[in-house]
């Protein structure tokens, strides 16, 4: 697309050289990515990540849909120049990926500080899609809250999980959807247990299992609990493979203590790692920023960083988490 038709599409309220270079840059980076997803068999995928500054978006396609967020900024509009703005960024979009606008959904992230709580809900229209990964069906919601249920930077983190988890009793803690659980369902697990302090996301994870066809009597649990408290409850050798994605800060209501990642991580490793069975293996997340993980304090000889070998294409260079691979002693 070049600058003249930009000129005659659009209302004219967004500066043509700064468009021109946005278009420029999401057809480039479109064209790659979309290329890399279909060797790769992949249908959900960030496409786009606050490249340009003055185009501060994230742009995710699921399948026929796409979802994009705009990071909040100082950007100096008055609103209503904003929403024209933002119906010229639009077309924009819609005009290089090919998804028409009534397939496109708009949120506004503001970047999340330290003490704040995430998976907002900010809706209630209950749409769901369900789309594939790697075989598996999963619910996707891009309406009503800030994440759509499906986490697309551990594409190859779940992998790993079903990999390795055969004949295994999987625990995922901070279950959110369940995606992880899935994926160790499918992967031949013993069994799987799912905990989570939301009963709308434990409910969710439910439905995710359901529509994959796991209902194998007694190997699937779910469980409404303070994952720090359920911990201490359990004894050793109760789980042979754990994942563990917390949120950074959580100040629930509905938990006995403030969660704070930076802080009680050692905490949380530790216990999990005495439920353990000798040589049982944690998967590890993060996505706090500046997070500094506490090895002195962590008992167990074997911690890899597997942050680069769980990073998919659609996020080299923009990952912003972590991700540990840690072993019990055997």
């Amino acid at each position: 697309m070049n600058g003249l038709y930009l000129r005659d599409s659009i209302s004219g309220m967004m500066d043509p050289i700064k468009a021109e270079m946005f278009v420029n840059r999401l057809t480039k980076v479109f064209k790659h990515k979309s290329k890399l997803a279909r060797r790769q068999q992949v249908s959900c995928y960030r496409v786009y990540d606050h490249d340009l500054p003055e185009f501060p978006f994230s742009i995710e396609l699921y399948e026929d849909q796409l979802y994009i967020a705009e990071y909040l900024r100082r950007h100096g509009m008055e609103d209503e120049e904003h929403e024209a703005w933002m119906l010229e960024c639009r077309q924009m979009i819609s005009t290089v990926i090919g998804i028409p606008e009534e397939r496109m959904h708009f949120k506004l992230r503001k970047r999340m500080s330290h003490k704040e709580e995430q998976y907002e809900k900010i809706n209630e229209e209950k749409e769901y899609h369900t789309v594939l990964e790697d075989g598996l069906k999963f619910l996707v919601n891009l309406k009503d809250y800030l994440d759509t249920g499906l986490f697309l930077d551990h594409r190859i983190t779940r992998k790993m999980v079903r990999n390795s988890c055969k004949d295994k009793r999987v625990l995922n803690l901070f279950c959110y959807t369940g995606s992880f659980s899935v994926y160790a369902a499918a992967g031949g697990a013993a069994s799987v247990t799912s905990v989570d302090l939301s009963k709308t996301y434990l409910s969710w994870a439910e439905d995710n299992m359901s529509i994959n066809l796991f209902k194998k009597k007694g190997a699937y649990s779910f469980i409404h609990a303070d994952v720090k408290q359920y911990l201490k409850t359990l004894k050793p050798n109760s789980f042979d493979m754990v994942v563990m994605d917390p949120p950074t800060f959580s100040n629930s209501k509905r938990m006995k203590d403030i969660l704070d990642i930076q802080r009680d991580h050692a905490e949380l490793i530790n216990d999990v790692l005495l439920a353990l069975s000798p040589g049982g293996q944690l998967y590890f997340s993060t996505n706090f920023v500046r997070f500094q993980l506490d090895r002195a304090s962590i008992h167990s000889p074997f911690i890899k960083d597997i942050t680069k070998a769980t990073t998919p294409f659609d996020f080299e260079g923009k990952l912003k988490r972590w991700c540990y691979l840690i072993e019990k002693d055997k």
